[in-house]
């Protein structure tokens, strides 16, 4: 397995958001976390990220103990987060955003070109506005804009959260088939998301409610049962 999380609990303050929460992710799969605002998902992208710390439990990447292990070490093993909301820098401009996603590399100027001229093949219609203000990209060109920048780490897993948020159905649909031909190259993800659209690209999904595993599912079993999906994001 490429990820393992084992009975992880985690919080903010004294409060326990996370009450033992386990799963797996293995070696270029797309798996989703679902469930409704609330229930811990995002918590679970900030555990892994590091921007949380692990109170009890495990979380095992490529054979590494994570524990500890700081956001910048975690990155350099190559485990990048997309963030809710995007998370881009709205006053630089869209290639400087492109270029922090080499922060966590050492890679010559000719590489950088390389994997810039490669993300903007899957994203072109950022390829006319490099030199343009973040701030003045539509949602959907924003949201591939951070997903652009992750890909520029290379990275071994992608964690995303919300990728659909506030944008409309078929921005959500052209940018799933992205995840889709992503995979395709060799790119893990982890997707925590509380719309459906996600079941129909990944291959496993985890319902999370309540900080807590309520259920494991083929996504092509669960997509497939309408009464469930409705009950799990009531």
């Amino acid at each position: 397995m490429l990820l393992e999380i084992e009975d992880a609990r985690t919080g903010y303050g004294g409060l326990e958001v996370l009450h033992g929460v386990s799963l797996q992710v293995a070696e270029g799969e797309i798996v989703t976390v679902l469930g409704p605002n609330g229930t811990g998902k995002t918590s679970l992208m900030r555990l892994l990220s590091g921007t949380l710390p692990l109170w009890s439990g495990k979380i095992v990447f490529d054979g590494a103990d994570l524990g500890r292990l700081p956001p910048n070490k975690r990155a350099r093993l190559g485990l990048c987060q997309l963030p809710e909301g995007r998370g881009i820098f709205q006053t630089l401009t869209v290639g400087e955003n492109l270029d922090l996603g080499l922060s966590a590399r050492k890679v010559s100027a000719g590489a950088a070109r390389k994997d810039r001229d490669e993300v903007l093949e899957i994203f072109p219609e950022l390829a006319d506005r490099l030199d343009q203000s973040a701030s003045s990209l539509s949602g959907g060109q924003q949201q591939m804009l951070a997903l652009g920048r992750a890909l520029m780490s290379r990275p071994r897993l992608l964690l995303i959260d919300e990728l659909s948020f506030g944008l409309a159905p078929r921005i959500v649909r052209d940018l799933f088939d992205v995840v889709r031909r992503l995979r395709e190259s060799g790119v893990t993800f982890l997707i925590v998301e509380q719309q459906s659209a996600a079941l129909k690209v990944s291959d496993r999904t985890y319902i999370l409610r309540g900080g807590r595993n309520e259920l494991t599912r083929d996504s092509a079993e669960l997509l497939a049962s309408d009464e469930l999906v409705t009950s799990y994001l009531r």
